[in-house]
């Protein structure tokens, strides 16, 4: 439980860019900030930092499902 209010308090890194952010959203195993959300939706698909943002979200992996 710590650990969670620890990261609530000092955020947690950014897949797209990087940083340290404190709003954003969970995709996966993934932490995404609220920043690069809104300008990855409003880029269009021919933007070069369209292409970016997809090499970036290459790092997402799906969790495993344990059973």
């Amino acid at each position: 439980m710590s650990s969670l209010l620890a990261k609530k308090h000092i955020g947690e890194k950014c897949v797209i860019c990087e940083q340290t952010k404190l709003r954003g959203i969970h995709l996966y195993t993934s932490f995404i900030c609220t920043d690069c959300e809104s300008d990855l939706i409003a880029t269009d698909t021919s933007n070069p930092k369209y292409k970016y943002y997809l090499k970036q979200l290459k790092k997402i992996t799906n969790p495993e499902l344990l059973s």
